[in-house]
């Protein structure tokens, strides 16, 4: 299996706390926190992983350089800003597998890759993401389904309950194909949301743990839950 990590963001909102690196470079427990993504892709079998990178990417190309455990690291670096959509077309120039996973580099959630993978590729699905119920919330928009297709997002704001996007997707290579992208623009609401009634986008819904680092306090709640 092959991924797309996109590790290339400035981290503005973990400023406070997180200076100097890349977000995913954060310090959890004395290791970067995109280590940990790491480790747990290895552990499922993942063979090749392209790291988008563009903020301070030497930090990130120094420590990881071109392997780490039994897996192929390439770099797909940003000269300048390209948004999440034109960082993952630019990075798929270096897949070679009939789908691939992309994921964020600052956040991490607990799901059976390999059993998505399959789901995908049985549906016949354009996108498949990875989705968890929630409580008390209001950092994400929430999603829609008609069965397993999505059919909406909504935006941020709180919900006693819902589902949201785990911000992880496994798509086919030839996805941007038939549609017409700018240089810099991004997957989630330019492309995604506005071609949602063109593509069969489906869910994958997990209960595993889920964390988003992108704020000081999950960040620091990171520190707890990768402890061990």
């Amino acid at each position: 299996m092959q991924a797309i990590i996109l590790a290339g963001g400035f981290g503005t909102r973990l400023q406070s706390v997180v200076k100097e690196v890349p977000k995913p470079m954060a310090d959890i427990n004395g290791y970067p926190f995109l280590k940990y993504l790491l480790d747990s892709l290895a552990k499922q079998g993942f063979k090749k992983i392209i790291l988008s990178v563009g903020y301070k990417q030497a930090i990130i190309k120094d420590y990881f350089k071109d392997r780490y455990l039994e897996m192929e690291i390439i770099y797909s670096s940003e000269d300048t800003p390209l948004g999440t959509g034109g960082a993952i077309v630019k990075a798929l120039k270096l897949t070679d597998s009939e789908c691939v996973y992309i994921l964020n580099g600052d956040s991490f959630f607990e799901i059976d890759l390999q059993e998505m993978q399959k789901a995908h590729l049985s549906s016949k699905a354009d996108i498949t993401l990875a989705t968890k119920v929630m409580q008390n919330f209001d950092r994400y928009g929430t999603i829609t389904l008609e069965k397993m297709r999505v059919i909406a997002f909504e935006e941020k704001k709180y919900h006693r309950d819902g589902l949201i996007n785990a911000g992880i997707y496994c798509i086919n290579p030839i996805l941007f194909n038939d549609f017409q992208t700018q240089p810099k623009f991004s997957f989630e609401t330019d492309f995604l949301e506005n071609n949602l009634s063109r593509l069969q986008v489906n869910s994958f819904e997990s209960t595993g743990y889920f964390i988003d680092i992108g704020i000081p306090e999950d960040y620091q709640h990171a520190h707890r839950i990768f402890s061990a």
